[in-house]
């Protein structure tokens, strides 16, 4: 709870508790001070028990840190109903850059169904599909160049509708 406060800001507020309430009132407020966080801590108990009686058994596992957005979320995603974890070790975020690296560079990359980079250009240039294969891989296809737009033309000024 007070993992931040140093041995030196302790011995501080000790000092300062005995200047404002004097050394015969600082034990009777010491008392009071720690029977008023056991009555906290007793309801607090009691009404989670409360809750959970109430919830019934299909909320037996319910766990009140939950509720917490970072908690609930991360234990979401670490279940594996998903399937996240597959998708997280498919992934392999070294050979997707050397790949994405060696098309920018032209270099021959090998991809996953055998083919090289410069046969996918030769298909592209022989109208062979490169699109298709773009597809087919779910790759982007970095030897296509992309098409000229039209130049736009501002619309006509209409001076009577200023």
């Amino acid at each position: 709870m007070f993992s931040d406060i140093g041995p030196l800001e302790v011995v501080a507020l000790i000092i300062l508790a005995v200047l404002v309430f004097g050394p015969d009132k600082l034990p009777k407020l010491i008392q009071d001070a720690t029977r008023t966080i056991r009555k906290i801590r007793e309801f607090s108990d009691s009404a989670k028990a409360d809750i959970r009686s109430e919830l019934g058994p299909e909320f037996k596992d319910f766990e009140f840190e939950d509720l917490n957005p970072k908690t609930f979320i991360r234990k979401q995603l670490d279940n594996d109903e998903l399937g996240l974890k597959e998708i997280r070790n498919g992934f392999d975020l070294k050979k997707e850059m050397a790949e994405v690296t060696d098309a920018v560079h032209g270099r021959e990359s090998e991809s996953a169904d055998g083919t090289t980079g410069t046969d996918a250009a030769s298909d592209a240039a022989t109208g062979g599909g490169r699109i298709d294969m773009a597809k087919k891989d779910g790759r982007i296809d970095m030897d296509k160049k992309p098409e000229k737009a039209a130049p736009i033309e501002p619309p006509p000024f209409d001076a009577d509708a200023t």
